[in-house]
């Protein structure tokens, strides 16, 4: 029983915060990327929505996994 539950206790998390924390940054910066390329080139209307997206996955990643981060 004992074994068991050392085998459980965990050590160093620092790689699943990296790891929450892309997931968190990675996409909206993305999408930035691509809606300012599409804002400067082609589709000014796309870029926007790129823009729009961007934003939105952030408000939702920073809700989310700033949860999980806090708790």
């Amino acid at each position: 029983m004992i074994t068991n539950s050392i085998l459980l206790e965990g050590g160093n998390y620092a790689g699943i915060v990296y790891l929450i924390l892309l997931i968190l940054l990675g996409p909206p910066v993305l999408l930035a990327i691509i809606g300012l390329i599409l804002f400067k080139t082609t589709s000014r209307k796309a870029g926007k929505v790129f823009f729009i997206l961007a934003g939105i996955y952030l408000v939702v990643g920073l809700g989310i996994c700033g949860a999980m981060l806090s708790a």
